[in-house]
């Protein structure tokens, strides 16, 4: 049975981009289960599985109903063992939640912000008057402001990339020789700036790159079939 993936898009449904979507897609991909995804916007999350779930991702697989990325990447674990692992162990699925706590706090944070305008331009007329008054009662500032002096901030931010840097000395994945759910979780971050903003967030002869480059190759280019934002 086909899995549906609840999956964030703008005015373009062919361009989803939230980065909790793109792990869990990534996930399904590397357990070689059938999804489809579902497009939803902002302001259609609540009408998600008759107001099952308040945020995307969800899933539905077969009568489960599933919310949170986490959530839904440890439950295809335990539903599907079978399957190639997403952790390869439970030492893997404490390793996954550090990697979480990175991402949001060192990558979330500044995307977030650098991409926010590119990220409204993206939205229809519905979903931008939803987005601006979140957003701003959030940053406790107009929209416009919140990206001003990104280019300032990043050199700090490619440097904040240094763990990832080194670490892709030593082996092409995170999870070593392969990726696992970690990589997906890193990869759906900088998934969601590519798709989202033209801003170069990083540098072409970064390591980083390239192991983001191998992951958009992932899964028949499931990554890149989505075009980057111009």
């Amino acid at each position: 049975m086909t899995i549906l993936l609840y999956d964030l898009v703008g005015r373009d449904e062919g361009r989803p981009f939230s980065p909790h979507c793109w792990k869990i897609a990534f996930a399904l991909a590397h357990k070689g289960l059938e999804f489809e995804r579902v497009p939803v916007r902002f302001t259609e999350i609540p009408k998600v599985e008759g107001g099952a779930s308040k945020s995307v991702p969800a899933i539905r697989d077969g009568e489960r109903v599933m919310r949170d990325s986490f959530s839904i990447a440890l439950y295809l674990e335990d539903a599907y063992p079978e399957r190639a692992s997403l952790f390869g162990g439970e030492g893997g699925k404490a390793m996954a939640r550090f990697v979480e706590r990175w991402s949001q706090l060192t990558l979330h944070s500044f995307i977030g912000e650098a991409a926010l305008l590119d990220i409204h331009g993206m939205l229809g007329p519905e979903d931008q008057a939803h987005f601006r008054k979140s957003r701003e009662e959030r940053f406790g500032k107009p929209l416009e402001e919140v990206p001003l002096g990104r280019e300032g901030r990043l050199e700090a931010f490619r440097a904040s990339l240094g763990p990832l840097r080194t670490l892709f000395w030593h082996q092409p994945f995170i999870g070593g020789e392969a990726p696992l759910f970690p990589d997906y979780i890193v990869a759906g971050a900088l998934q969601w700036a590519r798709v989202a903003s033209p801003f170069p967030f990083l540098a072409e002869d970064d390591p980083v790159a390239d192991w983001f480059g191998r992951c958009l190759e992932l899964f028949g280019g499931l990554g890149r079939r989505v075009p980057a934002a111009a």
